[in-house]
Order: structure tokens, then C-alpha cells, then sequence
């Protein structure tokens, strides 16, 4: 955000405007590391607990929804004040996704519970951990607008998709050596693709935070890696 403003109510509403994205950031973090435990631990309530708390994050992106369009009807913002609060309203956008796909990860860790432990089940939380410490260091660059360090996220992508193609080539194998792994491995397939896709929602808050500072957007093509195809899950 740019100086304070003549009317200090202003000020007052871009904060708060700011928190309630730093509130559905901390739960969007918080629902992909329970969906992450539910999974290791075979727990089927963290997991449901997991699915009704996506409620909240839906409930705090109309709040975010509402509030700017009440800024923009009557604050008429100029220059850096609009692209903070459009910002803000496209970050929630991804921060509402984000949480969407944890949720749906979990509801796959449901299915995975009535059936017996599949031997690569560890790659995914592996993949999830690197997710987790981009959407980490992408919501302290939001917060600090810290262009640096959302360039960072911006270019790890390529890390995420060249590990997601790894795990997803090992689970091929495991489902050919032994037709038994089958339907564990395509659910494991499913929430690894959930989590490439929070990395990718990451990505776009890493774009939208540069915008939001510089004015422009990033001109570069989004670095990616070898990808596999899988339908988009459902989210």
C-alpha cells in the first residue's frame, strides 16, 4: 500500500481488507497441512473436519467479495490503492481454490482408508511439503509486498511440476508391478494433481503480487516443467 490517506477510515479499510486475506491464507495453509496429516495417518476425522472447514474459507472470499466492491463504489480508488484491492480480490480468488483442492484431497483420503496402505503414499506428502513452503513464502511476500519473493515462488514452479511427473511415473509403476495397487495409486494420482494445482494457484498470487507493486506484470513465460496429463480434479 502506498502512504496514509487524508481520510484515516481509508487506511483503516485497506487493513482490514488485507487481514481477511492474511485470515483465509492461514486457513488455506492449515487445510492442505491437515489433508497432508489425514493422509499419513490414515485419519478419517481430520479428514472430514478438513472438507466442513472449506466452508469458512467460501465464507471469508464473499466477505472479500463484498468489501471490495463496497471500496471500489465509494472510494473510487486511483493507481496502486485499485490494484491492491483488485489484487486482493483475485488473490482470494486463489486462496478460495487452494483450500478447495485441500478439501477435495481429503475426501480421497476417505476412499484410501478402506483400502489397504499403498507403498508410495510417502511421495505425496513430499510434494505437498514443497507446496507448503511456496504458498508460505508467497502469503509473507503478499503481506510484506515483497516483489523479490514472490518472483522466488514464481519460478519454483518448474520444481513442483518436474517432482509431480516423477511421483506420477512411479505410481504407474507400482500400478503395473501389481494390478492390486490400482485403485489406491489412481486416488494418490488424484491428490497429487490436487496439490500441483495449489502450487499453481500459488503461482498466480506470486504473478498478482507483482502487478499489485510494479504496475505490470510479469513478462516472462511461466517457467514449467514436463507435465502428464490428468483430468483437472474436481474441486
Amino acid at each position: 500500500m502506498n502512504g496514509e490517506h487524508t481520510v484515516r477510515s481509508y487506511d483503516e479499510e485497506l487493513s482490514y481488507l488485507n487481514n481477511l486475506i492474511a485470515r483465509m491464507g492461514g486457513l488455506a495453509e492449515a487445510q492442505l497441512d491437515g489433508a497432508m496429516q489425514a493422509l499419513v495417518k490414515r485419519d478419517g476425522d481430520l479428514a472430514n473436519r478438513i472438507i466442513a472447514a472449506d466452508a469458512k474459507v467460501d465464507e471469508l472470499e464473499h466477505e472479500v467479495h463484498a468489501f471490495t466492491v463496497r471500496l471500489l463504489a465509494l472510494r473510487q480508488p486511483m493507481a496502486q490503492d485499485l490494484r491492491a484491492i483488485v489484487g486482493a480480490l483475485k488473490v482470494s480468488g486463489d486462496l478460495e481454490r487452494i483450500a478447495d483442492y485441500a478439501a477435495n484431497a481429503a475426501k480421497r483420503v476417505l476412499v484410501l482408508n478402506q483400502l489397504p496402505l499403498a507403498k508410495p503414499v510417502s511421495g505425496v506428502p513430499r510434494l505437498a511439503r514443497l507446496v507448503q513452503q511456496i504458498l508460505k513464502e508467497v502469503l509473507d511476500a503478499f503481506v510484506e509486498q515483497d516483489v523479490d519473493k514472490a518472483t522466488k515462488v514464481w519460478a519454483q514452479d518448474e520444481e513442483v511440476d518436474e517432482m509431480y511427473t516423477g511421483l506420477f511415473r512411479e505410481l504407474i509403476t507400482y500400478m503395473m508391478e501389481d494390478a492390486r495397487n490400482i485403485t489406491a495409486c489412481i486416488h494418490l494420482m488424484f491428490i497429487a494433481k490436487n496439490i500441483e494445482r495449489i502450487g499453481d494457484h500459488a503461482t498466480n498470487i506470486a504473478e498478482t503480487i507483482h502487478f499489485l507493486v510494479r504496475g505490470v506484470p510479469i513478462r516472462e513465460a511461466r517457467p514449467k516443467g514436463e507435465s502428464v496429463m490428468l483430468p483437472e480434479p474436481n474441486a
